[in-house]
């Protein structure tokens, strides 16, 4: 699990970790005569489900006997019917159910050694000897202790005669790895833990709609979330509910933080604004070590402010409901590497945790990773919060210089001149929205907006796209279309979605490059910020290309990908993909939901994405599809008539009643949505019926969900820095800006860890304009086999299907 020869590992945090076999080529039935236990401990977390059912599901697919242990250590220690044979169809239906199915609690029993033996018997009557546990650090550090004892276990049963030679010699050790399901996101060595950005969603939810009570009574509200040890879940929640405060354990306020708190949300009212919003971490403390709570804050208002103030302690609604898209497929790819993990494993292996880093599983040592954890309450008890935040990792450490940075944003001293217009240095920086709308945009307009006011530019916002730009003054326009933002302007924009600027599906070019050159040279914009999907990548590379010709395009120009197709190369994400996987994955459940008292009905929902299956493909994952087809994996008649034969299977003999098939857009010319529809009806007959959905806009989502929120926020923030020195680099002594270099026109992306600004004119060579897709899509090779492994109940249909993935790792230190 943890091969320490460095061509297989790479250094995160400090820990050095394994690539994982994701995406790589599986022999079906190849651990044949293992067995495997999968156990949730401790506190519930959404997610867990999809992370047991993948377990299952990728060892029967191995050819493993895969076992439920129930209730945790609890069900391991007293044994019998709490630990139960599981089958491909006993892991159905449990992907969308919140909390574990199988059932978690405390163990107290499990603490004293005659409890493991007992556990130990157990598990050797089942001849388990691979153990996955999905659970916090003390769960992990339990099943650690397991593994250590295991030999003087044996030993004990043997000399007891509990358990004869041969099974003694057939358990002789016992494998483990673990998966962390907590939602304070409080374990050191993954970037994100199962159930957290279901709980931050459980958390924007209810802030969003606290703000609009808050807004209709003039009110202060303190919002108390989870987080004893932890601030993951106050701060990113801060960051996208544009919270006017935050108090986390790990960066207590300095003294006299009272005072600057009254004094900042006194300012915010007096600029017009109805609500503040304060957020709380259940563990947060002063410099001191003092504890804060939401009380003290809530009074403090009170009685220095005279707000009226509410507060609200959000307790177990974190934990509860649906997971998100997001803990779904994370489950699912964390459990299947889990099993494999466990499979590869050899006697003297160390016991790892299965972990995310990027876009790719790895196997991260599982004592190294729970002493850093514990040393970062440790490092905190000693006051030192500087190396507590450090021991957090790269991700929190990036979450909180972000808001660190916009907490300390105040508007410009002097915000209008006397004609009502934004003062600032003289130069101005513009943003505009093109392509479809999607979510995260608005919050990425908010943040540029005002670190670029507080930097002293005017921001220019172009509505409308290039209809605004080209007619904005025409006499028909009554509202001025290219316009100064203010900072007060995009207040509350991080929360909303579509485009508040307005955005139009149309490239540069289509509208004439010499009159979009002459109006940016009308109105003196030194440097271009462009958020919107493939025709605002395509768009801006057209006028990068046009530079010999117009001088107005040799301004700084940054792309913010930004479509919920995810289909602009240089990125792995683009804003508004996490929004729309939630939603489609949201309608599936209750499309599945409403054939509950209908039997034996499969449906066929065709989803966005034009030529590119990622929409498709996660959300065929994170629904429990059966089959996802899209343009990039070619299929043909013969594929869909194994689908028909798979769904017949599956219902008559396994008894699972629903069958789900997604279908991208642009999949294949023939067969259509409409084909499939009506051939699978005509097969299925006596079978199963068939029904049909085709999901539309819908899928754009209706308010961005935190991934988005706080992508677009980062991504802003990111652009204002790159594009402000790009302009003072390139000014003449006129004071004209002149940038013609290619790294002066550049599309901001996600690749695996790192944000990183990528020259337009080296990713032409990588996109395919005609179908409008990169020409290589990391998913391809990680996601797709597993969909297949986790829809296929039979061996055989699997074989054909892996896909073999290299992926080249870095260290990266600037993630």
């Amino acid at each position: 699990m943890v091969d320490h020869s460095r061509e297989h590992l790479l250094r995160k945090d400090s820990i050095w970790i394994q690539t994982g076999r994701e995406g790589q080529e599986l022999d079906a039935g190849s651990a044949t005569g293992k067995s495997l236990g999968v156990f949730t401990s401790g506190g519930d977390s959404q997610g867990m489900n999809s992370a047991v059912r993948a377990v299952v599901r990728m060892g029967t697919f191995l050819g493993c006997k895969v076992y439920y242990i129930k209730e945790g250590y609890q069900g391991m220690v007293d044994g019998g019917d709490l630990i139960t044979e599981a089958s491909w169809a006993s892991s159905s239906g449990i992907m969308q159910k919140g909390g574990t199915v199988i059932g978690s609690a405390r163990c107290a029993d499990f603490r004293q050694r005659a409890g493991r033996l007992k556990a130990a018997k157990n598990l050797i009557d089942k001849n388990i000897t691979n153990l996955v546990v999905i659970g916090g650090d003390g769960s992990l550090t339990g099943a650690n202790l397991f593994r250590q004892e295991w030999m003087s276990l044996l030993d004990e049963l043997k000399e007891t005669g509990k358990i004869t030679d041969e099974q003694r010699r057939n358990c002789s050790h016992i494998n483990i790895v673990g998966m962390v399901g907590s939602i304070d996101n409080d374990f050191c060595g993954t970037d994100m833990t199962i159930g957290t950005d279901s709980a931050l969603h459980r958390i924007i939810e209810s802030v969003d709609s606290i703000s609009t009570t808050a807004s209709s009574h003039q009110r202060a509200f303190v919002l108390e979330v989870m987080g004893r040890h932890c601030g993951y879940l106050a701060l990113v929640a801060a960051l996208a509910t544009e919270a006017d405060w935050v108090l986390i354990p790990e960066c207590p306020p300095d003294h006299g933080w009272e005072k600057t708190l009254c004094k900042k949300l006194s300012a915010e009212r007096e600029m017009g604004l109805r609500l503040n919003i304060v957020i709380v971490a259940e563990g947060a403390i002063d410099i001191d070590g003092n504890p804060i709570t939401a009380n003290m804050v809530k009074d403090l208002i009170t009685n220095e402010l005279k707000y009226d103030t509410r507060v609200t302690v959000l307790g177990h609604v974190q934990r509860g409901g649906k997971p998100t898209a997001f803990d779904r497929i994370l489950g699912a790819r964390m459990g299947a590497e889990a099993v494999l993990a466990l499979m590869d494993a050899k006697p003297d292996t160390p016991a790892c945790v299965v972990s995310l880093d990027g876009n790719q599983t790895v196997r991260v040592p599982l004592l190294e990773c729970v002493e850093r954890t514990k040393s970062v309450q440790e490092a905190m008890n000693k006051k030192n919060f500087q190396e507590a935040v450090r021991l957090r990792g790269k991700s929190f450490q990036n979450n909180l210089a972000t808001y660190l940075r916009l907490s300390k944003l105040r508007p410009p001293k002097v915000m209008c001149d006397p004609t009502g217009q934004v003062c600032s240095s003289g130069k101005k920086l513009a943003v505009m929205n093109i392509g479809a709308p999607a979510c995260g945009a608005n919050a990425a307009v908010r943040s540029f907006v005002r670190f670029a006011l507080t930097k002293g530019y005017t921001v220019l916002g172009i509505h409308d796209s290039f209809d605004g730009l080209l007619y904005g003054d025409s006499h028909q326009n009554i509202i001025e279309m290219v316009k100064p933002i203010g900072w007060t302007d995009v207040h509350g924009w991080t929360c909303q979605g579509g485009s508040l600027l307005g955005t139009k599906k149309c490239t540069a070019a289509r509208y004439g490059l010499d009159k979009v050159a002459e109006k940016l040279k009308e109105h003196d914009i030194s440097g271009l910020l462009i958020i919107g999907g493939f025709e605002a990548y395509h768009s801006a590379l057209q006028m990068a290309e046009a530079r010999s010709k117009y001088d107005a395009f040799c301004i700084p120009m940054v792309v913010i990908p930004c479509t919920i197709s995810n289909n602009v190369p240089g990125t792995d994400f683009s804003l508004g993909a996490d929004t729309a996987l939630n939603e489609i994955a949201d309608i599936c459940d209750r499309i599945k939901q409403s054939a509950t008292g209908t039997k034996r009905r499969v449906f066929i929902v065709e989803v966005m994405g034009g030529y590119c299956g990622y929409l498709a493909t996660m959300a065929g994952l994170a629904g429990g599809a059966d089959a996802a087809y899209i343009y990039e994996d070619p299929f043909n008649i013969t594929n869909l008539r194994d689908d028909v034969i798979h769904l017949k299977n599956k219902i008559i003999q396994l008894g699972v009643q629903r069958g789900l098939i997604l279908r991208n857009e642009n999949a294949n010319a023939n067969y259509t949505t409409d084909f499939i529809h009506q051939m699978f009806s005509e097969e299925g007959k006596g079978s199963f019926t068939c029904r049909k959905n085709v999901l539309g806009h819908m899928q754009q989502g209706g308010v961005p969900s935190p991934f988005d929120r706080n992508y677009g926020t980062k991504m802003a923030s990111k652009a204002v820095d790159y594009m402000i020195t790009k302009v003072e680099e390139n000014t003449t002594e006129d004071g004209k800006i002149k940038s013609c270099t290619k790294d002066s026109a550049v599309l901001l992306g996600m690749c695996r860890r790192q944000l990183l600004f990528t020259p337009l004119e080296e990713l032409r060579e990588i996109t395919d304009f005609e179908k409008r897709l990169p020409k290589q899509q990391w998913w391809l090779s990680l996601v797709r086999p597993l969909l297949r492994i986790m829809a296929k109940h039979s061996n055989e249909a699997y074989r054909a299907d892996a896909i073999l993935s290299k992926v080249d790792f870095e260290d990266d230190d600037n993630a």
